[in-house]
């Protein structure tokens, strides 16, 4: 073969089987060179090569999903599954996990509220999801890990990256996200719509395809190295050939195009219009599926071309396609104005222009074959003829896709509305929805459904039974952020590590607890040349933040109560209740706290932030105690207590209070009241905690340190998933800015009692990173418990 003459995708071959739309593609690892479909028809579908001709053969169809199915990937192969697994996602909102060999699943992933429309799988068993509902979430075998919320449109595109820890997110709300063992890290903005496909370059970068009809490359620190133009329409998906950074695209242009060396080398047009997904296999043959349901292959290999006779089947089926001019993929079109067929006596200049002209008064179109140096007729260009609408569901409606969206006018002056529908849906139900959104009369019921039924007539599918995919019913429009029930959260979006602040003071040693415990920087704690035992983990019992000095306290407490407006002042009463609070509860004397000494402290506790400190340091003191514990803990008071706390660990507010609140929430754990209390209010607690971190306050950081490790105690009893992969991602995130080496020493038992007994959080923890993380501490000479309690999790990992 001579140089050139291999560089021209040709067609391999084309595969029937779906009855619809070929959504999802992926290469396979098992049979070696075969890849898998998903289709709008409900299935998902195996193909190996075969092995006498060109071709491939289906070795088995798939069925989990009750309606389409929008996406596949490969699990890579573990211990238990050899050849890896597939997962599809379908407008079911679930994920079906197969084994290669059988047609059923082998587990379903429930948890999504919406159409899960992207996969993608990482190292250790992970799978990354994206959904319509705004959601990507993390799932480490059968179960959903971690939930990154932060989108406020639908997910189209995820990508787990190379490095560990990290993940990419492209939605319809115009940008892609980059996460960091759970957290968004970065917001890429720059695409001008909807961000639909994803694909990785290296470890530093990646591409990004969009509704725009521009492909981006991007460097993973933000930075948008390069646009490539060529679409005239929406690009939804992008593939990058194996060991190099040319790469290919698929788009609502009737197309596929090659790109190398950042220029479009290549354009391939199909009789279909829209040309959903590709995927390249590892021989760097490219695989496309299509609205019309068709498979096909195209290779470089002359091998594997297609003989001659299925080549010009393949052209007759694309000069006989109709091209609708509205879709604006040739231009702007003026059929008066068009040359005749005389005009394509002249070469193209470039591969894959396009070419009109009139013969008895029919547009045909044209596209110039560099290598083979000929006009290939396209299609048919057809006027308006009726129903122009494809039923490829490509109608987009904030952020979502439908076969139709119709404008209804309810009254001649009124608003319009808009009105989504897919065929798969039921009219009248569809009509009913529509109404109560818009706040409608209930008595256009039948007009409007009647209204649907005519304007996509024949367009119904094999049965409307009630599997409907409607974004609309159930619970009306979805908000993003609104899962994690009632937000007490002030400030914006609790990914961002919102302002500097100044340190405070208050530095506190912690005590001995009696023995020799690697908690007390008191007791000289050596080890010697024996073998060490695990002193440090699993930790049984909560830890808590006990030094006190009550004298000043309440001195301090005094004084601010002199300079207190009028409103806030305690009487001299007052005062001498909270001094038998605090020696009731720092044992100085056997008295029970009363019910008098509480609200007292409550009303001091509600100070303005600025004189408030030595009020929330009693409370740190006091929650300890069993009564005082169970008063604020307890049903019916615990709502205001969480909120007053929570309020406190605001990063903008006062370092002192971040501190007190923080020990205060440690020391919450000492009671059963307290311990129940703080694993209902997880979510919230940790996530406005972990903001404390921005603040290079030493004091906070092993108070943030010590909350994590008490969660990691109750969690270690629990066998509560998401709630371990939450302290994970929290370790993680905070081993990144933590100097102090106490707070390392309790983050690593925080850890290793997280990942004791239990070979899931293990492989998350690994997904994660941390492993890598920690190996530093593994090397530490002063305090030596940092460095064993190190290599006794790194043994673990």
């Amino acid at each position: 073969a001579m140089a050139g003459e291999g560089s021209t995708f040709r067609l391999r071959c084309s595969l029937l089987g779906h009855g619809q739309d070929v959504r999802g593609l992926t290469r396979g690892l098992f049979p070696e060179g075969g890849f898998v479909s998903v289709s709008r028809d409900r299935t998902a579908r195996l193909w190996a090569p075969d092995g006498l001709n060109r071709g491939f053969t289906e070795m088995h169809c798939m069925s989990g999903h009750s309606n389409f199915v929008s996406c596949v990937c490969i699990i890579p192969p573990s211990d238990l599954y050899p050849r890896g697994l597939i997962a599809t996602g379908g407008n079911d909102h679930n994920i079906c996990i197969f084994t290669v060999d059988n047609p059923a699943p082998l587990y379903v992933l429930k948890g999504h509220k919406n159409t899960v429309c992207s996969l993608s799988s990482g190292k250790f068993g992970t799978l990354l999801s994206g959904s319509w509902d705004t959601t990507a979430k993390v799932w480490l075998n059968d179960r959903c890990m971690m939930t990154l919320q932060g989108h406020t449109a639908a997910i189209w595109a995820v990508k787990i990256l190379p490095e560990q820890g990290l993940m990419l997110t492209g939605s319809a709300d115009k940008t892609i996200k980059l996460w960091k063992a759970g957290r968004c890290e970065r917001t890429f903005t720059g695409h001008e719509d909807c961000v639909r496909g994803l694909a990785i370059l290296s470890e530093m970068e990646f591409l990004s395809c969009a509704n725009d009809a521009s492909v981006r490359r991007w460097q993973i620190s933000g930075e948008c190295l390069q646009v490539y133009y060529g679409h005239t329409n929406y690009i939804y998906s992008i593939s990058v050939f194996p060991r190099c950074k040319d790469f290919v695209t698929t788009g609502e242009d009737r197309s596929l195009r090659i790109w190398k060396q950042g220029e479009c080398a290549q354009t391939i047009r199909l009789p279909a219009q829209s040309v959903w997904c590709c995927c390249v296999l590892d021989n760097g043959d490219i695989v496309v599926g299509a609205s019309d349901g068709i498979i096909r292959v195209f290779t470089e290999s002359l091998e594997r071309t297609a003989s001659a006779e299925e080549i010009q089947a393949f052209e007759n089926e694309l000069a006989q396609a109709s091209i609708d001019p509205k879709t604006g993929d040739l231009g702007d079109i003026n059929a008066d104005d068009l040359p005749g067929r005389e005009h394509l006596k002249d070469p193209g200049t470039r591969d894959g222009q396009t070419r009109l002209i009139k013969d008895n008064g029919k547009v045909e179109a044209y596209q110039w074959s560099v290598s083979e140096g000929r006009w290939i007729k396209i299609g048919d260009v057809v006027g308006s003829s009726g129903a122009t609408q494809q039923t490829s569901g490509k109608v987009l409606f904030e952020g979502k896709e439908y076969d139709y969206v119709f404008t209804i006018d309810v009254n001649e002056n009124g608003p319009s509305y808009k009105l989504p529908y897919n065929i798969t849906d039921d009219p009248w139900l569809t009509a009913y929805n529509f109404l109560q959104k818009n706040d409608l009369n209930p008595m256009f019921l039948d007009q409007v459904a009647k209204f649907i039924m005519d304007n996509t007539k024949g367009q119904t599918l094999l049965s409307t039974s009630n599997q409907f995919s409607d974004p609309f019913t159930g619970a009306g429009r979805y908000v993003p952020g609104s899962s994690s029930g009632s937000s007490t959260i002030p400030g914006a979006d609790p990914f961002t590590g919102a302002g500097r602040y100044v340190p405070g003071s208050a530095s506190n040693a912690v005590p001995p607890v009696g023995g020799i415990d690697p908690f007390t920087g008191m007791s000289a704690y050596q080890s010697t040349a024996a073998k060490v035992e695990n002193i440090y983990f699993p930790k049984k019992d909560a830890v808590t933040f006990d030094q006190a000095n009550p004298t000043q306290i309440l001195g301090k407490l005094k004084e601010l109560n002199g300079s207190a407006a009028e409103e806030h002042k305690l009487t001299e009463d007052d005062l001498i209740i909270l001094e038998k609070l605090l020696s009731a509860t720092c044992n100085t004397s056997a008295e029970t706290p009363t019910a008098q000494q509480l609200q007292t402290l409550w009303r001091a506790v509600n100070w303005p932030e600025d004189i408030v400190f030595p009020a929330l340091d009693i409370l740190r003191l006091s929650v300890r105690h069993p009564t005082v514990n169970e008063n604020f803990c307890s049903e019916k008071e615990h709502v205001q207590f969480i909120i007053l706390l929570l309020k406190f660990l605001n990063p903008k507010g006062k370092q002192a209070n971040q501190l007190l609140a923080l020990r205060a929430l440690c020391n919450c754990f000492v009671s059963h009241a307290g311990q129940k209390l703080m694993m209902e209010q997880r979510d919230e607690i940790m996530t406005q905690a972990i903001e404390t971190k921005s603040g290079n306050n030493k004091n906070i950081h092993i108070a943030l340190a010590t909350l994590t490790l008490n969660y990691a105690v109750c969690l270690h009893k629990v066998n509560n998933v998401e709630g371990k992969a939450q302290c994970l991602s929290v370790i993680s995130t905070v081993m990144e800015v933590v100097q102090d080496l106490e707070a390392i020493f309790r983050l690593l038992v925080a850890l290793g009692t997280l990942i004791s007994d239990d070979t899931n959080a293990v492989q998350l923890a690994k997904s994660l990173g941390v492993d890598s993380q920690i190996k530093k501490y593994a090397s530490v000479s002063e305090p030596a418990k940092v460095k064993e309690c190190c290599r006794f999790v790194l043994n673990l990992l």
